[in-house]
């Protein structure tokens, strides 16, 4: 049976019997009319809708598709198993054997991909984008129900056993039933920081282990020497990078302080965890001396540690003198419980400690025992690798207009004259900056009340210098700069560092210690993006940092945003104005000698960047991936991807075997096909043109801000950042994730595919012969069939029924049937071209997408029908000025938000 039909029939077995379960926890809670409404696997239609309390039935229905998700991931991952079980051997796209029969395909050899894999590194980096909408709670209570479904995968259980287990099902169904589901009030920085150390500590280690051996097994079954990779340098690099508490764009929750205690409970989780793993190490590593003569490298080690870590009074334990490594354990631990406490006999760095394990590892090899070094050592070795003594680097962003008044507030406390430095051209500023940053001299005093957004960014940035002279720079990611435009965006991050001494004499001139990363978001600066590239590199301070930090070819990390560009132009204008920044700054990198590291700003939808990992790898342009690759991952996607150790772990790979085989990919090269991509520079203005008409259309504003819940998504506790940047009620001034969160609900998805059907039909029109050439070159060009499918996922979840229903919310008449029926028919001919430039039906080509879209159909009606009565009914009470009535609505309302992004799978 092909492995889509067993994955379908797993789901419908699974799905039904948490059905089963669920209705028999609502029957038991005086609920029987509620458990007969949920529309799945019955014999009889559902009880009307209307017999039941709207409220209640939406917490059943966000419950069934939340049990749906989970089904639907184990399904996922039981019929991988099964697959990767078989004897033909199924190769499942992106993994490590399908990245490593690729590169043989290729002509490379086991030595030169061995020798190619520790240049690989890779770096998730965990957000709080106001996507996530379930509380921890929840998320907790899904992992139990996760474990419950992977219990009843176990042959071994006897009939009394299994039954068991589904006691435990519905005993955790009830548990989930009687505990509110959304975040009453908006989470704090702290608490989205617990969620985050919840992945690092507890997830992610577990998910490295499993990855590593997984690399293993790929790399013997392609016929290739074990030993070349079996040491932990020889594996590709995994690190992980963090938001909270350091991501202070439009987010004024995020204050120096907070960014201060971000780095130590990140620094001391790091630090438990490893002293977690030397403890679980000391169990095993029960080697006697008297069996085995230790190295005198170990011996030496040891007596050394031993001399300063013990007194008169304390003792290593008599029981433990004849076993010398873990005594040597027993002392690592000691130096590590130093480290927490800042003391004199701690590890400085996790160096320190990586050198301590690689002798414990060779005294091991030295003794005969390679085996243990390879299965207990190395183990620790990478977690030291990947988590350091700071778990996740922290990035710190900021709004380059911020900048701009710090720095007017800045030169107003130095007592200049002409201080607006916000009103300054950019010749001016350019000026001015060149000037300042030929000197470490501060502009104003230290510790001078200087306005608040310069007393913001100095407090920042103090913190950081001062972590760096006390730790080092690794907890330290970059400094970003949201919506670069210009050189001094840059520069001026320079100026503000300066003041702190973050920015100061080195041997090689005025250097800053942390990376200045510029953030291109909008169409227009991804345009003007190789210019500024150009012109920083070639400053004086960028290039006395990149001399500082070692690097040989030097490194500039590069972000680019898929939302806002989305936001602009839509998403095939978007994603060909990304493709061709890339290819362009990677071009000006190479002129200087120089490596870029992409860092991708994707989000949870196909609009904002998201899709099929090993597609978004392929779809790179060639070239600009230099096996140094960051990215993010965001809200509801983190609990997606890694909330379940085998998903994690599947994510992790696809990552690393991507990142590897998409790399030594582009330096094999590739030839370009120039007419082909002509015709869909063409494609991509024509999708701006009739996106971007939409957007500025008289009325269309009104449309928008009526018929979605967008009104509602800004007063909800999804996240603890506001969604406008200003709190302004503009359309430029909205965050990108709530502007394609509200366009979901209202099942329009128009951010993921307007403007695509137009430019189709136009290009066929006025060019038929570069149609045709589309047609029959561009669906297998891996940038174009990667845009395509992502508009087909946004095109298969619109429903024209619910559209119109939603439309029924706008109160102007002449406005409401001019954009729903332009929306339509826009609608109807993308789904025409596509269909015609694939020459097959999406039934046939996409038919997995579809089922478990369809399965979610009968619950979604009516959640989005209960949300439309009630933003009718709360928008109504608000205009009369009953706000007390109006909030008690609201928080029904809300309800209907959660549920319905449980059945869709995402919010933005």
């Amino acid at each position: 049976m092909p492995t889509a039909r067993i994955q379908f029939s797993k789901i419908d077995t699974d799905f039904e019997m948490l059905i089963r379960s669920l209705r028999e926890v609502l029957a038991d809670s005086d609920q029987p009319a509620l458990a007969e409404t949920l529309p799945w696997y019955r014999d009889e239609p559902a009880v009307s809708p209307g017999d039941v309390d709207p409220i209640r039935e939406t917490h059943a229905l966000s419950i069934a598709f939340q049990l749906l998700n989970l089904v639907e991931e184990n399904a996922t991952i039981q019929a991988r198993r099964a697959s990767e079980s078989r004897p033909e051997g199924y190769i499942e796209p992106g993994m490590w054997r399908s990245t490593l029969e690729h590169l043989k395909s290729l002509g490379y050899s086991a030595e030169e991909i061995a020798s190619a894999l520790p240049g690989m590194h890779v770096e998730p980096v965990l957000t709080a984008h106001p996507t996530e909408s379930k509380r921890r709670t929840v998320l907790q209570i899904h992992r139990q129900l996760y474990l419950h479904l992977l219990d009843m995968e176990n042959t071994m259980w006897t009939p009394a056993e299994r039954e068991n287990i589904r006691t435990q099902i519905t005993a955790t169904l009830e548990r989930l039933w009687r505990t509110g589901e959304i975040l009453i009030e908006k989470p704090d920085v702290a608490s989205e920081l617990d969620n985050v150390i919840h992945y690092l500590r507890e997830v992610f280690p577990i998910v490295i282990q499993k990855h590593d051996l997984r690399l293993r097994q790929a790399w013997v079954e392609a016929g290739f020497d074990p030993k070349l990779i079996e040491r932990p340098d020889s594996q590709p690099r995994l690190t992980f990078g963090n938001w909270v508490g350091g991501d202070r764009d439009g987010h004024p929750l995020v204050t120096a302080d907070v960014t201060k205690h971000t780095l130590r409970r990140l620094r001391n989780a790091a630090l438990k965890l490893l002293d977690a793993q030397l403890e679980e190490l000391g169990t095993r590593l029960s080697l006697s001396d008297l069996l085995q003569h230790p190295p005198s490298e170990l011996v030496q080690r040891l007596a050394e540690y031993e001399s300063k870590l013990y007194d008169s009074d304390h003792q290593p334990p008599a029981w433990r003198r004849h076993e010398p490594w873990r005594r040597m354990i027993d002392a690592m631990q000691l130096r590590l419980a130093a480290a927490r406490k800042d003391e004199r006999n701690g590890y400085r760095n996790a160096d320190e400690l990586s050198a301590d394990l690689k002798l414990l590892a060779e005294s091991l090899e030295a003794v005969g025992a390679g085996r243990l070094a390879l299965t207990d050592i190395f183990p620790v070795q990478r977690i030291v690798d990947v988590f350091g003594f700071h778990l996740a680097a922290i990035d710190v962003r900021q709004n380059s207009s911020f900048h701009e008044r710090a720095i007017s507030q800045l030169l107003n406390a130095a007592g200049l004259e002409d201080w607006d430095y916000a009103s300054w051209d950019e010749a001016k500023r350019l000026e001015f900056l060149n000037e300042e940053l030929k000197s470490p001299r501060p502009l104003a005093p230290r510790k001078a009340d200087l306005g608040a957004e310069a007393n913001a960014v100095l407090g920042c940035y103090q913190v950081l210098s001062d972590t760096i002279d006390q730790h080092g720079p690794r907890s330290i990611g970059s400094l970003i700069v949201s919506m670069t435009r210009t050189l001094s965006d840059l520069l001026a991050v320079y100026l503000l560092a300066r003041e702190v001494g973050l920015v100061r004499r080195e041997e090689h001139g005025l250097a800053c210690l942390v990376s200045v990363v510029p953030l291109l978001e909008t169409l227009d600066d991804l345009e003007r993006a190789p210019g500024i590239l150009d012109a920083f590199l070639q400053h004086p301070v960028t290039q006395a940092g990149f001399a500082l930090r070692g690097q040989n070819p030097p490194v500039q990390q590069i972000m680019v945003g898929y939302s806002d560009s989305n936001k602009d132009g839509g998403l095939l204008a978007s994603q060909w104005a990304l493709n061709c920044a890339q290819t362009e700054l990677t071009e000006v990198a190479r002129r200087h000698g120089m490596k870029l590291r992409f860092f991708h700003g994707r989000g949870g939808t196909p609009s904002r960047g998201s899709g099929p990992t090993y597609r978004f790898l392929e779809a790179l342009p060639t070239g600009t991936l230099s096996g140094e690759f960051r990215v993010t991952e965001q809200g509801e996607t983190i609990a997606q991807k890694y909330a379940n150790a085998g998903t994690a772990s599947y994510n992790i790979e696809l990552w690393l075997a991507g990142v590897t085989d998409t790399t030594l990919k582009h330096r094999r090269g590739g030839e370009t096909d120039a007419e082909l991509l002509e015709v869909i520079e063409r494609l991509a203005l024509y999708s701006k043109t009739a996106y971007q008409d939409l957007l500025t259309s008289d009325g269309f504003l009104e449309y928008w801000s009526q018929v979605t819940p967008i009104d509602a998504l800004e007063r909800s506790s999804i996240g603890s950042r506001p969604a406008r940047r200003t709190g302004k009620r503009q359309f430029s001034d909205l965050r990108a994730i709530p502007w394609v969160f509200s366009w979901n609900q209202a099942r329009h998805y128009l951010p993921g595919w307007f403007g695509l059907g137009t430019a189709l039909d136009r290009l066929e029109r006025d060019d038929p012969a570069s149609f045709e050439l589309l047609r029959d070159r561009g669906r297998k060009m891996p940038f174009l069939r990667n845009v395509l499918k992502n508009a087909e996922t946004s095109l298969a979840s619109v429903d024209p029924e619910l559209m119109a229903e939603y439309a029924s919310l706008v109160e102007d008449e002449t406005i409401r049937e001019r954009f729903l029926s332009r929306i339509q028919a826009e609608l109807a001919l993308t789904d025409a071209k596509i269909d015609h430039l694939f020459e097959r039906s999406r039934e046939e080509r996409r038919p997995r997408m579809l089922k478990t879209i369809r399965m979610r159909d009968a619950g979604l009606d009516r959640l989005h029908r209960h949300q439309i009565r009630m933003l009718r009914a709360w928008r109504a009470l608000r205009a009369k000025g009953q706000e007390t009535q109006a909030d008690a609505v609201l928080s029904h309302l809300l309800l209907t938000v959660n549920a319905i992004a449980s059945g869709l799978r995402t919010t933005g």
